[in-house]
């Protein structure tokens, strides 16, 4: 969800770490304790979940979204579970180790469990995505977890994914962003974005040509409603390790531009940024919907589905792309989608969109593009049902419901109708405004061939939709738009704040609410949709085209400040230390510009505390430390993060320092350097040290604390976590550890029998990890997963020794009685791999 007002939500104190546990229940999924389990015998009754809903049969029928013919196949396919679907991460190290494993490994392993008839592997890459570097399998999510022999398959997604090597993604998921039409140097904004693999794959993109140590010129905002769902957005582009990515929190509708005036006041901040509003090159406007095409991932929307559920969101929608478009610089292409099949939220909305903008938007024609994925081209022609009544023009809508049905739902857009008729009656004849008409006529549904349903004359039909039975996939709906001049649109007078004054005359908001249908409990029914996301509500229809960005962003209601909270927490940086002096103490709130509970971002300039960590580490001038490093804290006698930012983020942070802060940042940059808090740390010669997310951009830069290793011992860092000086099967090595400053160090893999040099040399296949250097011993900062992981690529791609020089008996001892162990496990998940890409 990534839009929408503030009434349908409950307010709830801070995100905890349960939260991120907390998923869409599984239908498909029954316990073995399960009494209604189908291979139980105490319940011979059990029937499957209902997979078939009338309703959804006849209104689909009837917009002809297959043919006849093919809708018996259709129904077929979306009744069974959709197979699992991963991407590799395209600017992973082990991108090619990974893809050869899958094309040599499992794909001929696993094809003993598909039946001979099959004509479908076991898995098999995508044909349409590019370089192979997406894969479906022929087994659904359940199979995978329930069948033994595909155990070490599905650990190998599990880790992988884990990792961030590959990301478990449905497969229509993935078209949008492939035909964005990506660059490195793009101003990306992914309006609705949780839970983030989208914006994950938008990343690669930017990151897939750029070499160790550099970062690209663009940059990508993903911008989520709900907080946490952005949590959880950033605990997904976590793994990326990028600087070049702000989460921001937001309705998608109201997105602010950031508009700088030259007048604008800086309140004494002195800043110079490179652009002095907020535009960009491509936009992905993936807008929550009813989310249909999800069916088979998501079975209970069967029961839930509606037409109310369609009908009542294509308002926000195209509030939501117009936004988009409004947003989006002179050249630039926008992406609209949604994951549901209803022309009323698809094509209906690109219709308006192309009306409202006259001839500053075009559709994009993009059917040579990606050409093995098989599309249906738009839709031209649809109708309307509302309240068990077929409607094919507006004029056909009865006054009592032109709230709720709008004239942009049908194809000509066209909203003439005839002021005298207060009654309208239906083609039978009935008279729609009677109690009668409320109910589903029996006669409606065998009329809806007969009615004269209106075409539009707009080149709809460079649409794409993509249905299941065509690719054995999910469904999907997808719209490329691309603005070719600036929007005709009058600017609104300005308050002293910046903000657009209303009208006097301004018409009452119409919220999302008002046109959604409830159930007898007064509770209002949206399926989720491909991303689980939820409608956003409280929107207005007004003002969808706002050139004076300043007057978008909402205030914030005080009963929210619990619910924005510690961005440190946020990111799932779960510090277990307890300042004794703040014990019991509540904790301040932070403000971060206008936007109370937030914490503030804050551009880093203690020389003192910078000074120390070039110093001790021998970083390079070249690489850029100064203004474009940022903490959360605004006290910077207590900062325990610091975060690094690249080129275009920091233009967008001064240009939101310019404007009065009016974006909610809830995550920003890439933490480079971690405070060190234990007793041992303390007394290091520099208290910070370099996270395992910062390491690969530093580490072409570090000419201090820095060694390479034989591929012996590195293996045994990785396998024991500690070991002491002596104890390295290079004598040399060891002797050199134990001459570096106490504190944070870097070992590098050593390339052959290649002598170790300082500076090392770094390039694409330069493996590196962070170590903590003690009086007597050297402990590697690698979580569990992180050493499995890399231990695992190792034996690919390194010739280890057949026996270990150092037993392994020696070596758990020397974990036992060395004293440098204690403090020095802190924040374990704080110095890691270094994976350059």
């Amino acid at each position: 969800m990534g839009g929408g007002g503030r009434e349908g939500r409950s307010y709830r104190s801070r995100t905890q770490r349960k939260h991120f546990k907390q998923s869409r229940e599984n239908v498909w999924k029954r316990s073995k304790s399960d009494p209604s389990a189908p291979d139980s015998t105490d319940n011979p009754t059990w029937q499957p979940f209902a997979t078939q809903n009338p309703a959804f049969d006849e209104y689909y029928k009837a917009q002809g979204i297959v043919a006849a013919e093919e809708w018996d196949r259709f129904v077929e396919v979306l009744r069974k579970a959709l197979p699992a679907a991963f991407r590799i991460n395209s600017s992973s190290q082990f991108c090619s180790d990974i893809r050869s494993q899958l094309e040599n490994d499992f794909m001929k392993s696993l094809q003993a469990e598909v039946s001979e008839d099959s004509e479908a592997g076991a898995i098999r890459p995508l044909p349409w995505y590019p370089d192979n570097l997406a894969w479906q399998s022929n087994f659904s999510r359940m199979q995978l977890r329930k069948n033994q022999t595909l155990e070490r398959f599905h650990e190998f997604l599990k880790l992988e994914n884990e990792i961030g090597n590959i990301t478990r993604q449905e497969a229509v998921s993935m078209v949008p962003p492939l035909f964005l039409d990506v660059q490195p140097d793009h101003f990306i904004l992914d309006m609705c974005a949780a839970p983030g693999s989208k914006t994950f794959q938008l990343l690669e993109i930017i990151h897939q040509s750029t070499k160790p140590g550099s970062l690209p010129d663009g940059m990508v905002v993903a911008n989520d409603l709900d907080v946490q769902r952005c949590n959880l957005l950033i605990h997904q582009t976590k793994r990326m390790c990028t600087a070049n990515l702000i989460v921001t929190n937001h309705e998608a509708q109201h997105f602010p531009g950031c508009r700088s005036k030259s007048n604008a006041s800086n309140k004494g901040i002195e800043l110079e940024s490179n652009i002095n509003q907020l535009l960009f090159d491509r936009v992905l406007c993936d807008v929550p919907c009813s989310g249909d095409g999800t069916l088979r991932k998501a079975p209970d929307i069967w029961r839930k589905w509606n037409v109310g559920l369609g009908n009542g969101l294509h308002s926000l929608q195209l509030q939501i792309a117009m936004r988009g478009i409004s947003l989006l610089k002179v050249g630039g292409r926008m992406v609209y989608s949604t994951c549901s099949m209803n022309p009323v939220e698809n094509e209906a909305v690109v219709s308006e969109i192309l009306r409202k903008c006259g001839g500053s938007v075009e559709l994009v024609d993009v059917s040579t593009e990606l050409p093995q994925l098989i599309r249906r081209p738009g839709l031209r022609s649809w109708k309307i049902r509302d309240k068990g009544v077929w409607l094919a023009s507006y004029k056909d809508v009865p006054k009592y419901r032109r709230t709720g049905i709008l004239p942009s739902m049908f194809p000509s857009g066209r909203s003439d109708v005839d002021p005298t008729d207060n009654g309208h009656k239906h083609e039978n004849g009935t008279n729609v405004n009677s109690e009668d008409a409320l109910q589903p006529m029996d006669n409606a549904v065998a009329s809806v061939d007969d009615l004269d349903a209106e075409v539009s004359d707009l080149p709809l039909e460079h649409c794409m939709r993509l249905v299941p039975h065509d690719q054995n996939s999910g469904a999907f709906f997808i719209a490329v738009l691309q603005k070719v001049s600036p929007l005709a649109v009058e600017e609104k007078p300005l308050s002293p704040e910046g903000n657009s004054v209303p009208k006097k005359d301004d018409e009452p908001h119409t919220t999302l609410l008002d046109h959604i249908p409830e159930d007898k409990n007064g509770k209002v029914e949206v399926a989720d949709d491909t991303n689980e996301k939820c409608p956003e509500g409280g929107s207005t229809e007004a003002n969808l085209i706002d050139t004076e960005e300043g007057g978008a962003t909402l205030e914030v209601d005080s009963s929210n400040a619990c619910e924005i909270h510690d961005t440190e927490e946020t990111e799932m940086h779960f510090d277990k230390e307890t300042d004794s002096g703040r014990i019991g103490a509540k904790r301040k709130l932070q403000v971060q510009g206008k936007w109370k509970g937030v914490d503030p971002v804050v551009f880093f300039k203690d020389e003192t505390i910078i000074s120390s960590i070039k110093t001790f580490y021998g970083i390079n001038e070249s690489f850029m430390l100064n203004d474009h490093l940022v903490t959360r804290n605004s006290d910077a006698k207590h900062v325990k993060r610091i975060y690094y930012v690249s080129n275009s983020v920091k233009d967008i942070l001064e240009l939101n320092f310019r404007v009065g802060q009016q974006l909610k940042i809830t995550s920003v940059g890439l933490k480079m350097f971690e405070r060190q808090t234990s007793r041992e740390g303390t007394a290091a010669p520099c208290s910070f040290r370099i996270s395992s997310e910062g390491l690969p951009v530093i580490l072409p830069y570090i000419t201090k604390q820095i060694l390479c290793a034989s591929a012996t011992d590195f293996k045994h860092l990785l396998q024991y976590k500690t070991i002491k000086f002596p104890d390295f099967v290079d004598a040399e090595f060891g002797e050199n550890a134990s001459k570096l400053m106490m504190g944070c160090c870097v070992i590098v893999l050593r390339k052959g029998s290649n002598a170790s040099t300082v500076p090392v040399q770094v390039n694409e296949s330069t493996i590196a990890i962070g170590c903590w250097k003690g009086r007597g011993s050297l402990s590697v900062m690698v979580t569990a997963v992180d050493c499995q992981e890399l231990l695992e690529r190792l034996l690919v791609r390194i010739e280890t020794q057949k026996d270990n020089s150092m037993p392994e008996n020696n070596v758990e001892a020397a974990e036992a009685q060395d004293p440098d162990n204690n403090g020095t496990k802190e924040g374990t998940d704080s110095i890691g791999i270094a994976i350059n890409a």
